[in-house]
């Protein structure tokens, strides 16, 4: 409050005058910038709220304006209300009872009413609604119609590569062809190429296939029972995921020199279906025996079929790893996923190898392989400790035959487990899975890791089959093939030699 100084019988008096300081922030006048205004009585200090939408938090925030009320304008603010007239609705709050008694006043300001939305059936959605629907139609019509030229370009791609013709095509490029006689006649008939029957006659053989039943389930399809002209036939359908696995197999089995006696017999590869839909099938010889990993749960084995079975694995292993020189020659091929599952029991006794969506073939013109960039690839619990612990060079060609050979010695304990001894009492395990002792059901690659290179478990080997020569012999080679060392371990060849040596009844017995 400012005091003026008046004159009275000849003395100086103060007069009192009613004037306040108020704090002002964006109403000062003459422009100035934050500080202080007066007031005289009537008026009075104000703060003003208004809500002010902020881009960055996306949000409404307080702004506030401070200032003076003379009271010649109070008319223009009511002090317990908002702005008249004004658009934007603010809080206002007023004090005159000190100096800057304003500067701490915090109104809060009425909520923005939020705007109707129209309802999902009202007149203002409809337009939106309708070109939502729009807009959605055509997309997944044009994304439909990309699937569908895809997947036609990619079965036509796949055609070209492995020399499997589209629907048509041999009408138009080769005179109509006709299958005669039974499949046994036709291999036989065409075995002098060496890698199979010709591509339209595989054609024609697919497209009269009998589908019977499913008889199981892998990793890579599912596989069938069928019949073409009354011969049983097994036919592998590939998941549409495993595109690869059909393409190396396909081009394993149409390799020249394939045929053998102990490699699974193939037959015809064919790719059928739509614009939408493809199919990928192989079809190869069927055995009702099923899979050495089924036959060995409800089989013992006596020493005769031990040896004729293990003879026939380790022939059919080492024409796969042998290199055939000629104008038919064969490329030396590793199968890279040797196991029970992967070998299949023959009616005559002797065993076959199956499945060669892993297998790699060595170029010897070109000294290549190839190598996919996987080099994990394969069954974990039959994986030797090279592939195990990553020390494995997969640019060489014979650590891939060495690595088969390690699985080689699994399987030969599988067998040899349920191989019976005694003359009275015949004994023989149950079956197990190698490391069944030692890893989970379904062990990772850092269970098998710690087992195989960190521990350094291997089977154990039963004190029982010191009583049976075949067993002995198995024993001595299965230690050999599963050494730690690749580079000591015995070769396909070498271990088909030794076991063709020992002398035992040569009767095919299946118990």
């Amino acid at each position: 409050m400012m005091m003026q100084p008046t004159k009275r019988n000849g003395k100086r008096r103060v007069k009192k005058t009613n004037v306040k300081r108020c704090y002002c922030e964006g109403h000062c006048p003459d422009g100035q910038q934050n500080g202080t205004c007066e007031i005289r009585s009537g008026g009075v200090c104000f703060t003003s709220v208004e809500a002010v939408y902020d881009d960055i938090q996306d949000k409404d925030v307080p702004f506030y304006t401070f200032g003076c009320l003379p009271d010649d304008e109070r008319g223009l603010m009511q002090c317990k209300g908002h702005l008249v007239p004004h658009e934007q609705s603010k809080s206002i709050q007023c004090c005159n009872e000190k100096d800057e008694c304003n500067k701490f006043l915090r109104p809060t300001y009425p909520e923005r009413p939020t705007p109707e939305t129209p309802g999902f059936g009202s007149a203002d959605s409809l337009p939106f609604t309708v070109l939502l629907t729009t807009v959605t139609f055509c997309l997944t019509l044009v994304l439909l119609v990309v699937a569908i030229v895809y997947v036609k370009n990619r079965r036509k791609e796949m055609q070209r590569k492995f020399g499997l013709y589209g629907k048509g095509y041999a009408t138009e490029k080769y005179p109509k062809m006709e299958v005669h006689g039974p499949l046994t006649n036709l291999i036989e008939q065409s075995s002098g190429s060496g890698s199979g029957l010709p591509i339209l006659v595989q054609r024609t053989i697919s497209k009269q296939i009998q589908m019977i039943h499913s008889v199981g389930k892998g990793r890579y399809g599912e596989v069938w029972l069928a019949k073409w002209r009354g011969t049983k036939v097994a036919v592998k359908v590939f998941f549409t995921t495993e595109e690869q696995s059909w393409f190396r197999e396909t081009e394993i089995y149409q390799t020249v020199l394939m045929r053998h006696e102990n490699i699974l017999g193939f037959i015809a590869a064919d790719i059928k279906g739509t614009g939408s839909w493809t199919q990928m099938l192989l079809i190869t010889d069927y055995h009702e025996f099923g899979s050495l990993h089924d036959y060995l749960q409800d089989h013992c084995l006596d020493p005769t079929s031990l040896l004729l079975m293990s003879q026939s694995i380790a022939s059919g292993l080492s024409h796969l790893h042998t290199e055939i020189f000629g104008t038919k020659g064969k490329p030396a091929i590793a199968h890279r996923d040797i196991k029970s599952k992967n070998i299949l029991v023959k009616r005559n006794g002797e065993c076959c190898i199956a499945d060669f969506g892993l297998a790699v073939k060595y170029l010897s013109d070109t000294k290549e392989i190839d190598v996919p960039p996987n080099v994990r690839s394969g069954t974990r619990r039959y994986m030797a400790p090279e592939l195990l612990d990553k020390s494995m060079n997969v640019h060489n060609f014979d650590a891939h035959k060495m690595a088969d050979m390690y699985a080689f010695a699994l399987v030969l304990w599988e067998m040899g487990m349920r191989c019976v001894t005694g003359d009275k009492l015949k004994i023989a395990e149950e079956y197990a899975v190698p490391y069944y002792d030692c890893a989970p059901s379904d062990p990772s690659f850092e269970d098998m890791q710690l087992v195989v290179c960190v521990k350094k478990i291997r089977p154990q080997i039963p004190l029982r089959w010191e009583s049976e020569e075949v067993l002995q012999a198995l024993a001595k080679v299965m230690q050999e093939c599963w050494h730690p060392n690749p580079d000591v371990r015995l070769t396909a060849l070498r271990v088909k030699k030794t076991l063709s040596k020992l002398d035992t009844d040569t009767t095919i017995k299946i118990v």
